[in-house]
């Protein structure tokens, strides 16, 4: 029978969480793919109620149900072709009913889910804070593409990892309770004086209340000491990413730029350098 110290070694650890990373991966897909039409739904109901009017009756349209199919074909997807990455290699990329495309950003978020999961595992060993960090990484990943196809940050993700943040820093997990409070409270306030200078500056929305509730969650988790690397490197990786796909896939300059994937791509390497990188800058000075 194996024992609980062998799974939790250092050389077993990581590959036990990347393959629940790869199952998480296979769940973040649902996420991503149907919380903003769940969303969208919300908001119809809602509107349709202050208007006074009652909406036909819908299918029932959740994370669980309905089962995942094929979106041309509608073909349920079994649970063999829902191994994750192995399966779209089998069918090699494709509906086995209906043989459309299946898009390859499925697997992707799939091998990304994993390799978080392993990573966070091999960074910290086995403990609380390797498994809060697979818990932040899986919900980056989930925020930063919702962000990328919607330019939607769902407070039901954002909200409940600020939440979550605190508490687990109550123990100091990652900084001390402290740190973490206030740290989401500048994340949020920071974000929002620059939303309002810009508004008062050029009468436009420069970013979404969403990304003032991430910084706040990333405040929580990672401490007020973290948030100027965060919106340093963000502002640094969204402006390159800005510029290239001006000059590349000629993107307009009055065309919105989602600022969450930037804002998560920045905290992830706050969570695992931001430290060393924070001491190495402050040694120039």
């Amino acid at each position: 029978m194996t024992s609980l110290g062998s799974l939790t070694h250092p050389a077993i650890f990581p590959w036990l969480c990347l393959a629940a990373g790869l199952c998480i991966g296979s769940f973040l897909n649902v996420v991503i793919y149907r919380l903003p039409r769940i969303m969208e739904r919300d908001w119809q109901v809602q509107c349709a109620e202050l208007r006074g009017e009652e909406l036909p009756k819908q299918e029932t349209f959740n994370l669980a149900l309905p089962r995942s199919r094929c979106p041309a074909c509608a073909h349920p997807i079994s649970a063999l072709e829902n191994i994750p990455i192995a399966s779209y290699l089998a069918l090699r990329g494709k509906c086995s009913a209906c043989g459309t495309r299946i898009s390859p950003r499925y697997p992707l978020i799939e091998g990304l889910s994993g390799l978080a999961g392993a990573y966070a595992a091999w960074h910290f060993g086995f403990g609380l804070a390797a498994f809060a960090a697979m818990l932040f990484l899986w919900c980056m990943i989930a925020v930063s593409f919702i962000d990328f196809d919607t330019q939607l940050l769902p407070d039901s993700i954002t909200l409940p990892l600020l939440w979550a943040g605190l508490l687990l820093n109550l123990g100091g997990t990652f900084v001390d309770l402290a740190s973490a409070v206030t740290g989401a409270a500048a994340g949020y306030l920071a974000l929002w004086c620059v939303y309002w200078g810009f508004k008062f500056a050029t009468g436009k929305e420069g970013m979404g209340f969403g990304d003032f509730k991430l910084l706040a969650a990333v405040g929580a988790w990672l401490g007020w000491q973290m948030l100027p690397l965060v919106v340093l490197a963000s502002s640094l990786v969204g402006a390159v990413f800005g510029i290239a796909l001006m000059l590349i896939a000629k993107h307009g300059r009055n065309v919105p730029i989602p600022f969450g994937p930037y804002l998560a791509m920045a905290s992830v390497i706050a969570l695992f350098w931001g430290k060393p990188l924070t001491y190495a800058y402050l040694k120039l000075f």
